[in-house]
């Protein structure tokens, strides 16, 4: 017991499970870690020279609180080009990563006891994010509607929690990989339009859409929709802590004043790259790398589907939600586990990813097509010596 006083919420917090359960297993030899959300590609060269030009220019000092003027400019562009939204540069804020974003728009928009709708399973740090910010995560479970949330849900949440302060949607999902069509938005939309309720629509996979174009709900509801994203993914910069915030001025105000009390200003060299990966230059390099962890998704699942594992049907991310076969009788976890340690297997626990998840676990296809191909032929040895 500590001496000293903490936040309650951050007590009740739990570190990121994924994070934890990749520790667990980290010190196994020869691992196959199909853990992490991280692109195995690397930034466009164009990216990398924007970064070196930047440091030869002694681009060492503050930028602007909301970002620098080009980058916001270059994220407007890339916007109305890849998804038809319009926003003015004082609807866009720079922030650090889609994690920052996610921040300084709970934090701005929740007092305490405010509730925040989500389909589960869900990626875990939105829990935490909420829960801190001293709002209610209520989690629906979505895992028999093809891992979409409907109007439906939002109805039979208001009756059973009364109003809803936002709606937190992620898709392409993390950790199903599934999206959802123009149709299934437009029905969302006039679930929520004219009502108090937010949209937080968290797009930070959307350049990652295999077989039809991404759509954000922003197209139908601009109004009451804070839109997240960043060049993480798009553009396997994940370190680079590059995301942004879009969204009209009157939410945006406000959420500025927690972006800047959090992180004052994106690092400067990290906003110049940004405006090279944003530009159009860098937009054949999110295609071709689209269509590889396409190949990627194709090839799993025959193969899984063919050693008796049923999965999600993933539109876009680099994610398989694959659910634990019925001969195995313990938990996901334990799966898990085994799976680590007898056949040098790393994967995430459904449960991971909230009581939804449960029976589940998630693999990132963002590894090369060799590891893939000695993950399956392990996976198959495992399932051999179980059955």
């Amino acid at each position: 017991m500590s001496k000293f006083s903490f936040n309650h919420k951050v007590l009740e917090a739990q570190a990121s499970p994924i994070r934890l359960f990749k520790g667990e297993i980290s010190h196994i030899d020869g691992l196959i870690d199909l853990t992490l959300g991280q692109p195995d590609f690397h930034a466009p060269d164009i990216v990398h020279e924007a970064a070196h030009q930047a440091i030869d220019n002694n681009a060492d000092g503050y930028t602007s609180s909301m970002g620098l003027e080009e980058l916001r400019e270059a994220i407007s562009q890339y916007l109305k080009r890849h998804n038809d939204l319009t926003y003015a540069l004082d609807e866009i804020i720079v922030t650090n990563g889609a994690t920052g974003a996610l921040f300084s728009s709970i934090y701005a928009l929740l007092n305490p006891g405010d509730k925040v709708l989500l389909a589960s399973p869900h990626y875990p740090v939105y829990k935490t994010i909420i829960n801190v910010a001293h709002g209610e995560m209520v989690a629906v479970d979505v895992s028999e509607s093809d891992f979409v949330l409907t109007p439906d849900h939002i109805q039979e949440a208001r009756k059973e929690h009364g109003e809803i302060k936002a709606i937190l949607l992620n898709y392409p999902s993390n950790p199903t990989g599934q999206t959802y069509t123009e149709e299934q938005l437009k029905d969302l939309a006039d679930e929520v339009r004219g009502t108090n309720t937010l949209i937080i629509s968290d797009e930070i996979y959307s350049e990652l859409v295999y077989d039809e174009k991404h759509v954000s709900i922003a197209k139908y509801l601009p109004e009451q929709t804070i839109v997240l994203n960043g060049v993480s993914k798009s553009h396997a910069m994940t370190g680079w802590r590059s995301g942004f915030i879009a969204a009209p001025k009157e939410i945006m105000d406000q959420i500025f004043k927690v972006n800047q009390a959090s992180i004052n200003t994106l690092n400067t060299v990290t906003q110049y790259a940004s405006i090279a990966a944003y530009s159009e230059a860098g937009d054949q390099y999110i295609y071709d790398m689209r269509d590889e962890y396409k190949k990627r998704r194709d090839y799993l699942k025959e193969e899984m589907g063919q050693l008796g594992f049923t999965t999600s049907n993933p539109s876009g991310a680099f994610y398989l939600f694959a659910k634990i076969p019925a001969w195995y009788k313990d938990s996901d976890y334990e799966f898990c586990l085994d799976l680590a340690e007898e056949a040098k297997i790393g994967v995430i626990p459904g449960s991971s990813f909230g009581e939804a998840g449960a029976g589940y676990f998630r693999l990132s296809y963002a590894a090369s097509q060799a590891e893939l191909e000695q993950y399956i032929e392990r996976l198959r040895r495992f399932v051999e010596s179980h059955q």
